[in-house]
């Protein structure tokens, strides 16, 4: 079976067909740069653009970088345009796609659902938490396999910053800082969520889970299994197509 995926980051739109039966990427994914502003139209274009790049006509499963309640409405807007605070997500992306079904999900909680699916959180009970390092820091939260939904623990305020802006990748990249550097600020992020969830596992994903080896060995301290996403940076489009195929499912 497959369903399309769409995954909305702060700095790219990027999706393609998902093979539900492996929970893989069907053909290799298109990517568009998310624009800047990012406001909901923009956003939605380069939605379109990808979708239309590979013909699709079928259900749509798309992830978004802030908390999405009763499945469409935005309420927070980190790294996109403010404007998208209250908009009717599911109602603006249909349209733009010519009426195809639409499903909409906070971004981490989608690449949280297919890693605990497919991937690195496979079989895992008791608490998990998953970390999206890439524009900002994504997280979602697993309690026996179900989903804590729109946990933004990136926005934890730590030595009075937000988490993100300080143990980001994007931090690392503007800060120009080493693995060294970078890996003890994650160090204390984690330490912290640690004192207040004791998950009995990390799971670090985004666009950074792919050099796993560079920073890993550098965390210490923490009692919880710290592993790399197995499905790295397209988990969050295998997860909004796991999600668009169960809300098609239902309908």
């Amino acid at each position: 079976m497959q369903i399309f995926g769409v995954d909305i980051g702060g700095s790219g739109i990027k999706g393609a067909p998902v093979d539900l039966d492996r929970g893989e990427l069907a053909q290799e994914r298109c990517k568009v740069l998310t624009p800047h502003p990012a406001t909901p139209d923009g956003v939605a274009e380069g939605v379109r653009q990808v979708v239309q790049h590979f013909g699709w006509t079928g259900p749509v499963g798309l992830t978004f970088p802030g908390v999405v309640t009763d499945g469409s409405t935005i309420r927070t807007a980190a790294n996109v345009d403010k404007s998208w605070i209250d908009t009717d997500a599911r109602a603006l992306f249909s349209e733009r796609l010519d009426g195809l079904p639409v499903t909409v999900t906070n971004d981490a909680d989608a690449a949280g659902v297919a890693e605990m699916r497919y991937g690195a959180g496979r079989g895992h009970r008791g608490t998990v938490i998953v970390l999206t390092l890439g524009t900002g820091i994504g997280s979602a939260v697993f309690v026996d396999g179900a989903l804590v939904p729109n946990t933004e623990l990136g926005h934890l305020e730590l030595h009075g910053h937000d988490a993100e802006k300080k143990a980001s990748s994007k931090a690392k990249e503007d800060e120009d800082l080493s693995w060294e550097h970078w890996a003890k600020r994650l160090q204390k992020y984690l330490a912290h969520l640690e004192m207040l969830f004791s998950p009995e596992l990390f799971i670090l994903g985004g666009g950074v889970s792919r050099k796993a080896d560079k920073f890993l060995h550098l965390i210490h301290g923490i009692r919880a299994e710290i592993v790399p996403a197995q499905l790295q940076n397209n988990a969050g489009i295998v997860g909004a197509a796991m999600l668009a195929a169960r809300d098609e499912q239902a309908a």
